[in-house]
């Protein structure tokens, strides 16, 4: 993997350069990646281990990510640009595949290969702070991927009691903790209710 072509994409789409702390988060996210696919690779059965916790989103969470996100505000000459959130009218501005944060607002434009690129690395970002969060406690793929989901959107896997009643192994309290996700700007969001349902369907699934 040449990491600098992923560094240089990301300083392009926040416009400035990284700190410390964020130059190691990211070398983190991607060495979980290349573990993860080194092991995927090396693995002579189909089966996973149950003592094996999930450590990058699958299929089924990128589909439901892509789903709820959305590269909206497409533009007549192909480009995407950012719009505000929809809960507030304004701030936090979002680009691409629900791409937020410092560079993004009024008039901020990116490539579909931008978008691309911030996607993937906001996947292995997210993947990485829910097996964080997890620990070693027991978890589905399909588990995994919905609080990827979750968190790709909320930012709060870590202070979730949705997090914490998974760890403890009572699934049914978790499964119901999706729902109480569903509000911007203190108002509910049919969007975020269809979302946290949508999420619950995949945590719940077998």
């Amino acid at each position: 993997m040449n990491r600098k072509i992923i560094f240089d994409t990301v300083r392009k789409l926040i416009g400035r350069g990284f700190d410390q702390p964020e130059v190691d988060a990211l070398d983190k996210a991607l060495d979980t990646t290349i573990d993860e696919n080194r092991n995927r690779d090396q693995d002579s059965v189909p089966c996973v281990p149950s003592s094996r916790i999930p450590r990058r989103v699958g299929d089924a969470g990128i589909a439901l990510i892509k789903q709820f996100e959305g590269c909206a505000r497409l533009r007549k000459d192909g480009r995407i640009e950012a719009y505000p959130d929809p809960g507030t009218g304004g701030a936090p501005w979002t680009i691409g595949w629900g791409a937020t944060g410092k560079g993004i607002g009024p008039g901020t434009v990116w490539s579909q290969d931008e978008c691309d690129a911030r996607l993937e690395i906001d996947l292995a970002r997210y993947a990485a702070d829910v097996a964080r969060a997890v620990g070693d406690a027991p978890t589905s793929h399909n588990q995994f991927d919905a609080m990827v989901s979750f968190h790709y959107n909320t930012g709060a896997i870590f202070r979730a009691t949705l997090t914490r009643k998974h760890i403890a192994g009572d699934y049914d309290a978790a499964l119901l903790e999706f729902a109480r996700w569903n509000r911007a700007g203190g108002r509910i969001l049919k969007g975020l209710t269809r979302r946290r349902s949508a999420e619950a369907r995949l945590y719940s699934t077998v």
